[in-house]
Formats: structure tokens, C-alpha cells, sequence
């Protein structure tokens, strides 16, 4: 039998389905006990910045926008050098056993203490102390998303002007159906119609007045962007680009799904290439421990809990929204990534051959990339060379398209590309705003002084701070080091996220029986793994000293975190809310 594309869609599409209907449901009903005339924060505490309701599409929209971005695209390309089996083994257990899982209860939880961060919670769950610990890890963590996806972004800008010129006007778009659906209130069909063809004109514009700056710029453009951006009230700018973006998600998902659904492409990239592929920093690298160092969001990711609980449980109308849009959000990152994966393992190695001559230069002999091994150790190069870490997956998926539907591969390679940039800029900027929510819980924590704090969590002063290391950082250039700092950082805090739902789920919720087993074995096993492949990158890596340094303060607060979970293991909390 012949391995094919419609055959890893399809399975990936039942998996996703099936799950949903079965673990999801059971999640909402038997833990959370999910119920719809229970008052929720957005109501309760609305405010017009930060506790604003939205119906369900739109919070769906700003909240898989918010946590997708890049990484769910970037991790699974890189992985490829394993070999592209491995890399959607990791996708789907990763979603199954724990993502999913993960981002569900950390929503709810939030929810339930009016809309608090996930590092507050832990504070009521395990201790004091272990808040404030839990704060400054996410804090660092928050800066290297930022580092990492502004990075991403000015590559793409860069490389494809036609991608910036678009991005631009997605903006103004965003900014006028806010202005439509929470002003003028026309409605929310008519302003998703007007939206939708504005979307339309800003791609055709994209194509017509490609926009052409170097890094240096773009970088200077972003850093002033995500300031602004993290402090506007979320209706201006926040809710309505995201909602727009998720149509713009969901076009590109089942354009891209049906098309390789119909192309039945046959599968020419190796499932397995060796366990020790070239990937991180130039090194070898093992599968285990470093997979979560390269592959973060898609299959698990930390920073959904951070947004789960920072913003978008501050806009549930419903508890009985949250399964689709915490659950079903995952589920949704998980097949954009198997998506990725099948459209490089179908037309990969076709785009590569393509690039012979460059790659030539380079030292890297395509003939040899069918060759197992030698694609281990040369893949991660051959790739960077040739079309760069969005490129070969855009062009991946314009092949796929140009097959279906006969449509131009330039066409269907800007849109993905377009498709990326939008997403890692939302959540660009939702980072940015969730690093200023973490800097003020901060400084509430150690700062005495009512003046002093006054001043220091003026949301522009705290959104500047996380703005400037960040670009600081992403201007470095030394991606293949930020990204697996990233990586790890992120995956680490899914390990510490879960572990704080698992004792909000035994000890407040008081759940029985194997389902709590089903939330701390899976964060235990993801916090050993991390553990060893921090300690790996910074023995094995060494990477510069700005990087090593977040590394290891982020590897030595996860240790105190480990201890205060163990801690709170053995007592019993009281309830500090109705749950």
C-alpha cells in the first residue's frame, strides 16, 4: 500500500473529531461540570478594556489566532529532519494526552477565580511563594515568544513584501469592523461581510504594492506596533483582527485539507530519518529529550494557558463556550500541524531538487537527500538555504493547491505565507499585552509603595518593557538558538500549567478516581523531559549568554516549582471561590 496525503488527513480528521466528542465532552461534563447560568467574568466584571463578553465565533477567533501564530508551522518544519512520522507522533500524543487537556482546564480555572492568570491560580493551589515564582518563569517566557515570533515575522516581511503590505491593512480592516461591531453595532453578519472583503482587497493590494523594508526596520516597526497594540482596549483592535483572522484560518484550513484530501499526493520524504538528526544550534540532537525544544505549539504549549487565562477567559459569555474554544482550539492547532507536515512530506522533497544549484553551493548534494541519514544531518541547512523555515511550507502548500485546483503556486504560497505572518503577529501583540497583565501582578507582589506601583503598571510602561528586551533579543539574528529557547521555555510551562489544573482539579474540584491521574502523570513526564532537554541545550547548545542566562533562571525556578507542587500534593486546599 502506498502512503498518501488523503490518508494522514483523514485519520488526523477522525482523531480530532472523535476526541473531541468523547474525552472533550467528558472533560465538561464529569470534571468542570461546565454550567451555562453560572455568571462568568466578562459579565460579571465588565470594564470595556479587559473584561469585554464575545459571542462564541469571535472569542474562537481571537483565542486560536492568539495561540497559534507561527509555532505550530515552524516546529513541525524543522522536525522534518526526524523524519516526518515522528514529528505528527509527537503532534497527536502531544494533543491527545496532554495539550488539549491542558488548555481546556486552564481556561476553566481562570473562570472560575474571575478571570485570573494561571500563575495567580497556582498561587492559591500550591502557595504564596510559588506565584510569584510562577510569574517571573512566565515573564521570561513571554519574552522569548516575543523574541522568537518578531524574528519569524520581519523574515517573512523580509522575504515576501507582498505578505507585509496585506499584513498592514489586515490591521486597518481589524480597526474598522471593531469600529462597526462595537459601535455602530450593525451587527455581527454584516460586519464579518464588510471584514471579509476587506481581508480580499488588502490580498490583492498585497500583490499589487509589495512593501519592501529591511529587518532593521521592520523590527523598529513591530516594536512600536505591540506597544500600542497591548494597550488599546480589546474591541478596538484585539477581538475584531482576530475574528477576521480565524476566517482567514479557516479558508486556508479547508482549502489546504480538501486539497490534499483530493490530490491523494503519494508520501516521498522518510517516515524516520535517525534519532539524532541535525536541528538544534547546529548539533545533533536527540529526538528525546529535545522534540519539545523544537515542536511547541501544534502539539502542546504552555503559552495557551497563559492566554487562556489571561485574555480570553476575561471574554467567555458562556461556560459552555469553552470546550469549543479551549478544547476545540487545540484540536484545531494540532491538524493546521498535521497539515504542515503532510504538505512537506508530499512535496518536500520536489521543492528541494528544485533548489539543486543553490544548494550545490552550499555543500549539500540533493541526490543524497533520499537518503535517510544523510537528510538527517543536512535537512535543517538544506532547508534554511534554500526557501527558509515559512518558505518550504508555503511553497509546500501552493504545490498542493496548484494540483487541486490548478491554481498558480505563487498564489497559493503568499497566502500561506500571509496565513503565517497574521497569526504570529496576533500573537505578537497578545503577547506583549499578556507580558504587561504578568509585569503588574509583579510588581503588586514586590513593590510597597501605591505611588510607585501607580507609575509602574501604567499598561505603556508595562508594555514597552517586554516590547524592548524582546526585539532586543530577536535582533541578535541568532534564530536557531532563540527558537529552541523558546521551545523549551514554553513546553516546560505546559508542564507547570497542568500541574496547577491537576491540583485545582483534586484538591478544589475534588475530582476521584483515574481522570486526575490523567492531568498530573502527563505533566510530570513532560516536565522530566523538558528538564533533561534544558539541561542537554545548555550543556550541548551553549548558547550566548543572553539566551543561556533566561535558560537557566527559567531551568532553576521550574525546580522550585517541582518542589511546591510536591509540596501541595500532600495537603489539602480549601476553596477560595465558588466552583
Amino acid at each position: 500500500m502506498v502512503l498518501t496525503t488523503s490518508v494522514i488527513i483523514g485519520l488526523g480528521l477522525v482523531v480530532y473529531i472523535v476526541l473531541y466528542l468523547t474525552y472533550g465532552k467528558k472533560l465538561e461534563k464529569e470534571i468542570v461540570k461546565a454550567d451555562s447560568s453560572r455568571e462568568t467574568p466578562a459579565k460579571r466584571l465588565y470594564d470595556g478594556i479587559d473584561f469585554v463578553p464575545a459571542e462564541r465565533p469571535v472569542l474562537f477567533g481571537h483565542h486560536f489566532a492568539s495561540i497559534a501564530g507561527a509555532a505550530p508551522i515552524v516546529g513541525p518544519v524543522l522536525a522534518m529532519a526526524w523524519g516526518w512520522l515522528m514529528g505528527l507522533a509527537w503532534i497527536w500524543l502531544g494533543n491527545v494526552l496532554i495539550g488539549a487537556v491542558h488548555d481546556y482546564l486552564s481556561l476553566m480555572a481562570s473562570v472560575r477565580y474571575d478571570g485570573r492568570s494561571i500563575q495567580w491560580i497556582s498561587g492559591k493551589v500550591m502557595s504564596r511563594r510559588t506565584s510569584l515564582t510562577f510569574q517571573l518563569f512566565i515573564y521570561f517566557v513571554l519574552i522569548l515568544v516575543v523574541a522568537a515570533f518578531a524574528a519569524v515575522i520581519t523574515s517573512i516581511f523580509v522575504k515576501t513584501p507582498e505578505v507585509s503590505t496585506a499584513s498592514i491593512l489586515f490591521i486597518v480592516s481589524a480597526l474598522i469592523v471593531g469600529y462597526l461591531m462595537y459601535r455602530v453595532r450593525i451587527g455581527t453578519i454584516p460586519s464579518t461581510a464588510i471584514g471579509i472583503i476587506l481581508l480580499v482587497i488588502s490580498i490583492w493590494l498585497g500583490f499589487q504594492y509589495p512593501l519592501s523594508l529591511t529587518a532593521t526596520q521592520w523590527y523598529g516597526i513591530l516594536f512600536v506596533y505591540i506597544i500600542i497594540a497591548a494597550s488599546l482596549p480589546v474591541w478596538i483592535l484585539l477581538q475584531p483582527r482576530d475574528y477576521l483572522n480565524a476566517w482567514l484560518l479557516w479558508f486556508g484550513l479547508l482549502a489546504g485539507g480538501l486539497a490534499f484530501l483530493l490530490v491523494n499526493k503519494e508520501i516521498t520524504w522518510p517516515a524516520y530519518t535517525m534519532f539524532s538528526a541535525t536541528v538544534v544550534g547546529g548539533k545533533a540532537s536527540p529526538f528525546w529529550p529535545v522534540i519539545p525544544l523544537v515542536i511547541a505549539c501544534g502539539s502542546l504549549s504552555g503559552f495557551h494557558s497563559i492566554v487562556a487565562s489571561g485574555t480570553t477567559s476575561k471574554q467567555l459569555a458562556n461556560e459552555l463556550h469553552g470546550l469549543t474554544i479551549g478544547y476545540g482550539g487545540m484540536l484545531t492547532e494540532g491538524f493546521l500541524s498535521t497539515l504542515v507536515v503532510t504538505s512537506i512530506a508530499a512535496y518536500g522533497m520536489t521543492l528541494l531538487s528544485q533548489a539543486a544549484s543553490k544548494l550545490a553551493a552550499a555543500g549539500i548534494e540533493v541526490a543524497k537527500l533520499t537518503d535517510p541519514q544523510y537528510m538527517g544531518t543536512h535537512y535543517v541547512a538544506a532547508m534554511l538555504k534554500s526557501f527558509g523555515k515559512v518558505g518550504i511550507f508555503a511553497n509546500s502548500y501552493g504545490m498542493g493547491w496548484h494540483d487541486a485546483y490548478g491554481v498558480d503556486v505563487k498564489i497559493g504560497a503568499v497566502f500561506a505565507g500571509l496565513w503565517v505572518s497574521a497569526f504570529a503577529l496576533t500573537t505578537l501583540d497578545t503577547t506583549n499585552r499578556l507580558a504587561r497583565f504578568t509585569w503588574s501582578e509583579i510588581v503588586e507582589e514586590v513593590v510597597s509603595s501605591e505611588s510607585a506601583k501607580s507609575v509602574l503598571t501604567n499598561r505603556w510602561l508595562a508594555s514597552v518593557v517586554a516590547a524592548a528586551i524582546g526585539i532586543g533579543l530577536a535582533m541578535t539574528g541568532n534564530w536557531t538558538i532563540i527558537w529552541p529557547a523558546f521551545g523549551g521555555a514554553n513546553q516546560m510551562l505546559a508542564a507547570i500549567a497542568l500541574m496547577t489544573a491537576g491540583l485545582w482539579v483534586r484538591n478544589v474540584l475534588k475530582v476521584k478516581g483515574v481522570m486526575r491521574y490523567l492531568v498530573v502523570v502527563p505533566a510530570l513526564f513532560l516536565w522530566v523531559t523538558v528538564t533533561l532537554a534544558y539541561i542537554w541545550f545548555i550543556v550541548i547548545v551553549g548558547p550566548s549568554p543572553p539566551v543561556l542566562t533566561l535558560v537557566v533562571i527559567e531551568l532553576l525556578l521550574a525546580i522550585l516549582l517541582i518542589y511546591e507542587f510536591a509540596a501541595a500534593v500532600r495537603r489539602e486546599i480549601p476553596e477560595a471561590v465558588p466552583t
